[in-house]
Parts: structure tokens; C-alpha cells; sequence
């Protein structure tokens, strides 16, 4: 059986990791073994050396790209469904952001290079959901508290989304939780089962 993939994608404090949460206890409850990617590759990156949020590095983007993919391809190994905790347009996004913060313009080689790298990892995806922000919700603990920027990527995301042609699922914060993960669930296990 070939691992259903969903990827989960948005800007910072939208409520992505804790609707995965949801979606997997709730899919680990059907009997379907189910595996996560890790959060963190941005956070991984900046401890090897590479900068991150406001300075993210063409380098920094193609590296965490890559190490997601490897993560995905790992994880396919061992489960039913994998989970995409940030998906493969994430970091995408918060470099186009940050250049766009910053004033800078963008390398075309870079970017186009990576649009590919993003694009090939992402026609892999069964499910993309993708938040959207809301700026009334509070920001997590520690997260960049800049709120153009957090607008940016959230821009940025969904712009991508939009440029890449990637089918997806919107999940907005008006959106009744319960529901939303319900319907999730029925749509994962029913592309699991064929």
C-alpha cells in the first residue's frame, strides 16, 4: 500500500499544528498507523548555520525543502498516512516574504530553481490543506512577532498556491474546528482505503 500524503501549509500561529494534532489522534483512532514530519526543519537549518525568517537564505530554502522531502519519503516507509507539518511551498513563502520585507529583489535563478524544487515535492501531496491567516488570533510563543511579515508569508503561501496550480483545501479560523477535522478525516481514510 503506497502512504497517503497531506501536507499542511500557512504562516505562523494559524493553527496548523494543532489541527494536525486533531487530524492524527482522530486518524490513529481508525486503526491507520500514521506518521508526522517534524516542524522544525526551519529551526534545524538555523542551528547548522543557515539564516532564517527575516534573513532566509536561497540556500536556506532549497535546504529545508530537501530535508522535508527526505523526511516524507522516510515516513512512507512505515505508515498509512504521513502527516506534512509544513509543506514543501512553507519555506517558499517565508523567503519570498522576507525579501519582500527587506526591499530586496529576488535572484530568478534561485527562485525558479526553487518554484521547481517546491512544485516536484508538492505534486506528491494526496491532501494540501492551507490556513489562513487571521490577525485577530494571537501569536504562539515564540514566534516572530512581526505582524507584516506574518502577513507576507500568509500572502506569499497562498499566492504560490495560486501560481502553482496546487489543488487544496482552504482552512479558515471561522471554521468549526470539529467539523473541520471530521471532514478531514472522512476525506483522508476514504483516499487510504482505495
Amino acid at each position: 500500500m503506497v502512504a497517503t500524503r497531506v501536507a499542511f501549509t500557512g504562516t505562523h500561529s494559524t493553527g496548523k499544528t494543532t489541527l494536525i494534532q486533531r487530524v492524527e489522534m482522530e486518524l490513529r483512532a481508525t486503526g491507520l498507523t500514521v506518521a508526522r514530519t517534524p516542524a522544525s526543519f526551519a529551526q534545524q537549518a538555523a542551528e547548522l548555520g543557515f539564516p532564517k525568517l527575516h534573513k532566509q537564505s536561497p540556500e536556506c530554502t532549497e535546504w529545508i525543502i530537501a530535508a522535508s522531502a527526505t523526511a516524507v519519503a522516510e515516513a512512507t516507509l512505515n505508515a498509512d498516512i504521513v502527516l506534512i507539518d509544513r509543506s514543501a511551498v512553507d519555506p517558499l513563502a517565508y523567503y519570498m516574504a522576507a525579501l519582500e520585507r527587506s526591499g530586496q529583489e529576488p535572484d530568478t535563478k534561485a527562485v525558479g530553481g526553487l518554484v521547481s524544487l517546491v512544485h516536484a515535492h508538492a505534486a506528491t501531496y494526496d491532501f494540501l490543506f492551507a490556513t489562513v491567516l487571521n490577525p485577530a488570533l494571537p501569536l504562539g510563543d515564540c514566534r516572530d512577532r512581526d505582524p507584516d511579515y506574518r502577513a507576507a508569508v500568509d500572502r506569499n503561501v497562498h499566492s504560490l498556491i495560486h501560481s502553482l496550480d496546487l489543488p487544496h483545501q482552504k482552512i479558515t479560523s471561522a471554521d468549526d474546528e470539529g467539523n473541520a477535522v471530521s471532514t478531514l478525516v472522512e476525506r483522508i481514510t476514504a483516499k487510504a482505503a482505495s
